[in-house]
Formats: structure tokens, sequence, C-alpha cells
């Protein structure tokens, strides 16, 4: 009874005998292509016309077939953006609730809408403002709104407050969009690919018959859209046959999307310092089946394919931030804060010390916001092999390498405090005073209300402020810095507070002498390394080893011998 639109890219093969059978959905990120940039260690390109955009070519050389289409239905075309178009529901009406954090000290500060405002009369509108997510709202002497239209206000700033303060807006919004339709749109897509000889006009399936099986891959905003695509069902299509054989939700931490709402934000996710109530991060935060103490909801994301008999094999990879910015303990423990075990399908992997994401080639330097120079790690490499161990886990049943995540059964789970976390005191550096903590939110009310919250834990570290558990890349294994997941908002921008995706690298002294002076507590780069080639011998080593443990491929390990990691 509704129809949404949306655009679709296929690569395939051009000889079908040289196909692997294997689909990869790159479910887009705000539209944009995100899997050749992790798989193929491109440079990000959404239009993918030279043959620079291939990067190494790895997806090809292994005969996947890749599609993307649009699912996020309040995106403008543009730019080689994947979208969607949906339904708009119109002569409805109801309140919304925009949260804007400027970064600048403009004044008046103008913002766009999510949704066109059904009143322009500023006094059936209600602005707030607060310095910190946990301050109490307040409308000062001196803040005002203006709509400058139906999609766009001005914003007027009150004394007290720095560019990284956050404004509510509470107003009468009207036209909600069927934002929900993406879940259908990519579920058709892909059961068509695989299992239909033409669409209604008769126009073939360019991939009939060379699918065997199919794995979604998302990173952030798309890793999360993975996790409401399974919560919701949409693993089964309308036949009742699996859709996707494998997810790999990348950085999803214990998230879902602001998706199936109305008046739904798919952009939104919730932080630390920003976004914080909005709907999509809220139980169940993990995939098996559990209850939750604070609700009393028993509920998982595993909790519709079980009873479809339609649950695909779950590899998921985490980074560092997603335990500060993400609710990733929440994957690992239940509401009461004790261990859980994963169900034979689900794979969790944590890629320690790292931040949200970085590129290929990445060079560690000072953000406009944040504290501390950013953290350069990628990912790449284990994701490579991790999409390798689990296409034959779903091919032949090979079993893919176990989990490494932390845990409270062997305390590598701890409350996030410096003492608790065993994080090393390094002259010129703050740890972290609060991380996002998740709470059940009243959300009837506008703006929503925070209740009680939930159990929160970091991973623990070493000495050098390494993760105790996770998959660490090689050149972890000999450092020249300590890496974090995390960062901290600088002066005039929110001091204090965790500075959204940005982890930190904070280089270790060169010398014993320089790092006695500074009070360093880590040992210094010349006393770990005595000879020139000690730490380049220390890194092929732990390269063997994960090759070995089929967490690194026997490509990616001359990648990490270049002078420069």
């Amino acid at each position: 009874m509704v129809e949404a639109t949306t655009d679709v890219e296929i690569l395939r093969p051009s000889v079908a005998a040289n196909g692997n059978r294997t689909l990869i959905y790159d479910v887009v990120n705000r539209g944009s292509k995100r899997l050749f940039g992790y798989f193929n260690d491109a440079p990000g390109s959404n239009d993918l016309v030279k043959a620079a955009d291939a990067g190494t070519g790895f997806l090809m050389n292994r005969g996947s077939l890749v599609v993307w289409s649009g699912w996020q239905g309040d995106l403008a075309a543009g730019g080689g953006r994947l979208v969607l178009t949906v339904p708009v529901v119109t002569q409805v009406s109801g309140l919304a609730r925009e949260e804007f954090i400027f970064d600048h000290m403009q004044n008046p500060a103008s913002a766009t809408l999510s949704y066109p405002a059904a009143n322009l009369d500023p006094a059936h509108a209600k602005l707030y403002v607060r310095q910190r997510e946990g301050d109490v709202r307040s409308a000062p002497a001196g803040l005002s709104l203006k709509f400058e239209g139906p999609n766009k206000v001005s914003i007027t700033r009150p004394a007290g407050f720095d560019g990284g303060a956050i404004y509510d807006l509470v107003y009468e919004a009207k036209d909600p969009r069927v934002m929900g339709l993406g879940f259908a749109a990519t579920r058709d897509l892909i059961s068509f690919l695989r299992h239909g000889p033409a669409d209604a006009a008769g126009a073939p399936n360019v991939l009939a018959g060379r699918i065997d099986r199919a794995i979604a891959f998302g990173q952030s905003q798309s890793g999360r859209y993975l996790h409401d695509f399974l919560y919701l069902g949409f693993n089964s299509d309308e036949a009742g046959r699996v859709v996707f054989e494998g997810l790999m939700p990348h950085l999803a931490g214990g998230k879902k999307t602001f998706t199936n709402f109305r008046f739904s934000q798919p952009g939104r996710s919730a932080y630390q310092h920003a976004d914080t109530l909005y709907p999509g991060a809220e139980f169940p935060f993990s995939y098996p089946v559990t209850t939750d103490a604070l609700t009393g909801k028993t509920d998982g994301m595993l909790a519709r394919c079980l009873a479809a008999g339609t649950c695909p094999k779950i590899v998921k990879t985490d980074t560092e931030l997603e335990f500060y910015q993400g609710r990733a303990s929440l994957v690992a423990t239940d509401t009461k804060g004790n261990p859980l075990i994963m169900p034979e399908n689900v794979r969790l992997f944590l890629l320690s010390n790292l931040q949200h994401a970085a590129p290929m080639n990445a060079k560690s330097s000072l953000t406009s916001t944040c504290t501390y120079p950013s953290n350069p790690l990628y990912a790449g490499p284990p994701l490579r092999a991790l999409l390798v161990a689990l296409d034959a886990w779903i091919a032949n049943g090979t079993l893919p390498p176990t989990s490494r995540y932390p845990s409270r059964a062997d305390a590598t789970l701890a409350e996030p405090n410096a003492a608790a976390v065993g994080f090393p005191g390094i002259p010129g550096v703050t740890y972290p005073a609060r991380i996002n903590q998740a709470a059940v939110v009243d959300d009837k009310v506008m703006p929503p209300v925070r209740g009680a919250a939930y159990p929160a834990f970091v991973p623990k570290t070493d000495a050098d402020g390494r993760d105790l558990a996770g998959l660490r890349l090689p050149n972890l294994e000999a450092p020249i810095a300590t890496h974090t997941g995390w960062n901290l908002r600088k002066a005039g921008f929110g001091e204090g507070e965790l500075c959204d995706n940005t982890g930190s690298m904070l280089p270790f002294a060169k010398t014993q002498d320089e790092r006695q002076k500074s009070g360093d507590p880590r040992l210094s780069v010349a006393e770990r390394y005595s000879n020139p080639g000690d730490r380049i011998a220390a890194i092929e080593r732990a390269a063997t080893k994960l090759v070995m443990e089929r967490l690194l491929l026997e490509e990616d390990v001359k990648g990490f011998l270049q002078p420069t990691n």
C-alpha cells in the first residue's frame, strides 16, 4: 500500500565463472559507500569511475559481487550518494526535537530543521540551553529563537555558554516520512537479486543464478542499521527465506538507529555529549534474549530471527571508542553488569586501542575541538581477515577465530576510572571524567527525561595504556605511543567532555632522561628498542602470530613493516 524508490549500484565480475558466489552488501553511511575504504584500502569515493577508486582490488580479486542501495529516507541526492525516496505523510503534525551543538561562537547561529515547522510563531516552540549533557536545561535571558522559514531557525545565544553548549529545540513539526521503509527496501532488493529471475517490468535480474550466500557490512551508522535490520525481523524475506547469511556490524557498539519512528532522524547517534536521549540506544543492547533489570522487558537482537529460524552468522567488531561512546560494554554484560555468553552464531572482536575510524595512511593531528592529537590506527587489515573467516564459516562450516572482546568474567572490563582501568598517569593527559552511560529514558515527554542508569564498563589496560583484551594490531605489540579510543573536548568547546569519534595518540618520550624529567611512567623509545631492528622484528613476530590465528592475512604483513608505523 506504500511505495519507496531506492538507488541501486551493482559491481560484478565481467566473467561469471570468476565469481566466488558471495554477495557483499555495503550498507551506505549517510548515503556514502564505505566498503572499499576498509577492504580495498581505497580513497573515499562514491563514483568509482577511476582505476584508483578500486584501491588494491581485494574484493574484486576474490570474485565478490558488491551491491549498494539507499536506505535513509531523509537525504538529498548529490555527491554520488545513494538515496531512498519514501512517502511523506501530509496533514500530520506533532512534537519533534532538534539538538544543536554549533562548535563555534557565531551569534546568532543558524540551523536546519529535520522536518518543516507547522507553526512559525516562536511562542509555540521551546528552546533550552545547557553547557554539559548532565546539566539542567534552562532558558536564560538572551536566549531566543526565530524561524527563518519552515526549515530553518536562527538562535540568539546567551552569555555564559561556549561553542560546545547544547541547544534543545522542541517544536511542532509536520510531514513525517515513512522512514522504516528503508529496512524493507534492503530486504526486498537482496531477496530479488538472490531469487528473482526478472522484475515486474520483465527486466532480467543481472545476478540471477550467481549468488550462494550474502553478507552485509555496515560501519558506524550503517552498522547500527544492521542491528535494527536484525532486531526488527527483516532478515526474513516475504517468503520466509534468509536474506543475509552473515552480518558484519562494525563500530555499532550497543546501539541501533533512530529510524523506525515518527519524525525519525537516522543521522542521530547517542554520545556522551551529543544526542544522548534520542531513541536508538535503548534495551536490548546485545544479541542473546535477556530480561532488562530496570524495565522488566525480555528481548534481544536475535529474538525475531530465532523465532523465524533465519538468524545469520555475525562477526561484530568495535573499537575502544565504542566502549566510551557507544555503550559497548552492554554487548558483553546483562543489565546488572554480569557477563553474557554469546550464542554460537556470534563472534565479538574489540580492535584494541583504535578510535572510531581512521583512513589508511592517516597521520596523527590536532583537530579544531579536541585536546589531544588524533589516533591514526587503521582497521582495514583485521577486517579483511575476519571477512574471509566469515565467508568460510558460511560456505563450508569452518569455524572462525574465537571472540576477542573484554568481559567481566576475566576482569578485562573495568569501572570507567583511571585507577580501575590501570591507565598510566601520563603528564599533561587527563583521563575522562564521564563516558556515554545508557539509561532508561522517558521519551513520552518533550524534552525526554533521563531515568535510572545501566552499568557501564570500559576495557582494562596495561601500564602503556594498551587494552588487555581484544585484537591488537602488530604495531601495538611494539608501541611507540599510547593510543586511545577517546579524546577530550578542549577549552571553548565543552572542555573535558568526550570529543565525539576522535581518539588520541600520546607519544612515548624518546630517551630515559626526557622521560624522567617529565615524570612519564612509560618507558622511553630508547629504553624499549636498544637496536635499530628491534621494533620491526617484534612487529613481524606479532603479525606472523596473527596470521596463524587467522586474524590477519599474509598479504597484509608487509604493510606493518614500514618505518612509519
